[in-house]
């Protein structure tokens, strides 16, 4: 018997957000003995058109079956579309009945306006992570993580971790030889930790002036130092005081968080790519004490080394 997907859609989604899932669901009904069939949802049906202006035609909500799982889009309408009672009503019923809710990009929001994840971790697009966070405080925010899965709710990044969502989704359901078959026929990669960054430290601090790129550099190239702001402000000729204000400014985050982000960041590739122990990972990266390393890895990846460890020679294997 099909397993049965709702998309649900509104004006102005992201289409890519939409045929990404879908790809991967229907590649993997191809292959497995069980096949999804998927059904496009929209608050009055019809054609319903993308923010690039392309359509899907959609069943209306007030005709809509019972659902294995619904899919939320994320798009340029999802301010409007947040607000909608009847999506709200519509996601509230069938978090009853159905196994399990998710959604891609900033289709999150829909899902906390209809007070789905109050008390949930999870996470969106890392630019609205901010705006979702002031708009809901109840909900815990992974703003870095691709994907994340709390209970019956799965939440996801941007446009491809939509996809990296429906493979953890389809492993979950058929296994993960019919996953990793899905992702060579799609060519993506089988399997992205949900907790991996959606992208580089060094991108994310990049300042647009570039005011302190080279400094940025210099700390990734530098690690094992004590690098206090004493020690950053003198490496750009600055005060302490003008340089920690400025920074922060032009970065977006004191420096001693940024410090702390590229050690987790040059950390976690070692932990992942090489067989190294943790202790010298965390002496070679600057942490120094192993169980200090351990704690910034629980607050930044909600994961110890050891178990991102085990989890990448296993996606090896």
């Amino acid at each position: 018997m099909a397993r049965q997907i709702g998309i649900l859609l509104y004006p102005d989604f992201q289409l890519l957000d939409a045929a990404g899932v879908t790809a991967a669901f229907e590649i993997a009904g191809g292959f497995g003995e069980a096949p999804y069939e998927m059904t496009p949802l929209s608050r009055h049906g019809g054609l319903v058109r993308s923010s690039s202006g392309m359509a899907i035609e959609t069943v209306p909500l007030t005709t809509a079956g019972q659902f294995d799982t619904l899919v939320v889009v994320g798009g340029e309408g999802h301010r409007q579309a947040m607000n909608c009672p009847e999506l709200q009503a519509f996601i509230r019923y069938q978090a009853t009945t159905a196994r399990r809710i998710c959604s891609v990009c900033t289709g999150t929001f829909l899902l906390a306006a209809a007070g789905m994840l109050d008390g949930r971790r999870v996470t969106t697009h890392w630019q609205q992570a901010a705006t979702l966070k002031a708009l809901f405080p109840e909900v815990m925010v992974s703003a870095d993580a691709i994907h994340v899965h709390d209970g019956p709710v799965w939440t996801s990044a941007g446009i491809s971790a939509g996809i990296d969502m429906a493979l953890a989704l389809i492993t979950e359901d058929l296994g993960a030889d019919i996953a990793r078959r899905t992702a060579q026929q799609m060519v993506v990669f089988y399997h992205r930790p949900g907790g991996q960054s959606q992208f580089s430290a060094l991108l994310e601090m990049a300042s647009p002036q570039e005011r302190f790129a080279d400094l940025l550099g210099w700390i990734r190239s530098n690690l094992k130092q004590r690098l206090t702001v004493d020690v950053l402000a003198s490496q750009v000729g600055m005060s302490s005081r003008n340089f920690s204000r400025s920074f922060r400014v032009a970065v977006g985050m004191s420096p001693a968080k940024a410090v702390e982000r590229l050690r987790l960041e040059a950390a976690r590739e070692q932990v992942e790519r090489s067989t190294l122990p943790i202790e010298v990972i965390a002496a070679m990266t600057g942490f120094h004490d192993p169980e200090r390393m351990r704690r910034a890895f629980l607050r930044e990846f909600h994961q110890p080394p050891q178990s991102i460890r085990r989890n990448a020679t296993a996606r090896a294997t």
